[in-house]
């Protein structure tokens, strides 16, 4: 008889009940796209990545989810059970917003941060880390801005027994102290980046010791520990297609909670740092628009310190400062960018998932760009109306929802991604007011 360890029995079924509302399969935009988007390359050759190249990092049961063209991906059944812990999330129609801002429209917003950790993250890291556990993997590696991915994947490491190390963008670190806790309390290690840990570390703050670190320049010093470790994977919380397709569990659940109330959804808003919100929740809307003709127009809101839809080219580019990555065809700032410390730390991002940007080539959805004064003022109005208060990540998305509902002047039907909370980011909103 094979003896069962102990992360060989925390990635197994335990039997706890699933409500049939949780979804069952995720679903895949590429299967639905008129133009494929274009592959990954390597860094070195410049040729099309293949599944060996992708294998120090990445399961292989992550790495065949990035490159499918299935529509539909079955979820494990110890996946759903974990995210039945918080999942189906509500959507909630925001009456008091409404009366508050005098619009005609109905406003939805799908809320995320009932989620342990607070946000729309733990759908891929729970995903991420079983795939990693299964194949045996020790410990995972990432990068964090504001802290959101960090907590959420420390989360899932502590559930399906994996070690979690963490790089935080500094400047996120010094003023998000509870963030790091969080990570500490699940069980995880957390370092200010740029670090002296790693020679992509070393490097960068030889370059410019005060620097106040990018989401770039964390990924760099993740992906070097993790490459370096033979029992290491790194674990991304952004951007690449398996993990927007883990996140597609926002949108399935928002058509068929709108399906079951008989709405159906005029224009969606949702903030875009590096794509997993923005898709998770807008893709299902797209593929019926694209597969039932249906016009759902979706809006990707991003802040104006970081604008790599609205202003960013549209080219093969790394993923992180010191190009230790694939080249990713996206919208960029430039890899080596380094923004301004806004408070919405988890936007910080010189590129945009390459599903998204390719999106957004197509046509498929629209972007703006939002000021950081005017989505605090969105999100305070949102609090004080309707007593969540959001993540200042999430308050771009209500920012252009709030817009938008000022200027309607018929009941067109508005759905805002409430991708998390900002009960631990109130440091930022006391600066603003």
């Amino acid at each position: 008889m094979t003896e069962v360890t102990s992360t060989q029995s925390l990635t197994e079924p335990t039997g706890a009940p699933v409500p049939s509302s949780v979804p069952t399969h995720w679903y895949n935009l590429s299967a639905d796209l008129p133009e494929p988007v274009p592959p990954a390359l390597h860094p070195g050759t410049k040729e099309p990545l293949g599944p060996a190249d992708l294998a120090p990092l990445f399961p292989m049961a992550l790495i065949q989810q990035e490159v499918t063209t299935e529509r539909w991906v079955e979820i494990p059944q110890t996946v759903r059970e974990i995210y039945a812990l918080w999942r189906p999330s509500p959507l909630i129609r925001a009456y008091r917003l409404e009366r508050a801002l005098g619009t005609p429209a109905k406003i939805y917003y799908k809320y995320e941060g009932v989620s342990p950790a607070g946000s729309h993250k733990p759908n891929t890291a729970v995903a991420q880390a079983y795939y990693n556990a299964v194949e045996g993997t020790r410990k995972l590696t990432t990068e964090t801005g504001a802290g959101q991915w960090g907590a959420s994947l420390a989360l899932a490491c502590s559930l399906l027994g994996l070690e979690c190390e963490v790089w935080q963008v500094r400047a996120s670190f010094d003023t998000k102290p509870y963030r790091r806790m969080q990570m500490q309390t699940y069980g995880a290690s957390c370092h200010p980046s740029p670090s002296d840990l790693t020679e992509a570390g070393r490097a960068m703050l030889a370059k410019d010791p005060d620097t106040t670190g990018s989401l770039g320049m964390a990924i760099s010093e993740a992906v070097e520990a993790a490459a370096t470790d033979p029992e290491a994977h790194y674990a991304l919380g952004s951007v690449l297609n398996h993990v927007l397709l883990h996140q597609s569990v926002i949108g399935i659940e928002a058509l068929e909670q709108l399906d079951a109330i008989g709405e159906t959804a005029d224009i969606v808003f949702g903030c875009a740092g590096g794509g997993s919100n923005l898709g998770g929740l807008s893709f299902p809307f797209i593929g019926r628009n694209l597969r039932d003709g249906t016009s759902t127009r979706v809006v990707a809101c991003e802040p104006t310190a970081c604008p790599s839809l609205t202003q960013g080219e549209y080219r093969y580019d790394f993923g992180d400062v010191a190009g230790l990555t694939p080249l990713l065809k996206m919208h960029t700032l430039g890899h080596d960018f380094v923004p301004p410390p806004i408070h919405a730390g988890g936007l910080r991002y010189h590129g945009m998932a390459p599903m998204v940007s390719h999106a957004r080539e197509l046509g498929l959805l629209d972007a703006i760009a939002v000021e950081q004064d005017d989505a605090f003022a969105a999100g305070i109005e949102f609090a004080r109306a309707e007593g969540i208060i959001p993540a200042p990540e999430s308050t771009h998305g209500v920012a252009g929802a709030i817009a938008q509902a000022r200027a309607a002047t018929t009941d067109e039907t508005i759905v805002i991604g409430l991708s998390g909370n900002g009960v631990l980011d109130l440091p930022a909103y006391e600066s603003f007011l």
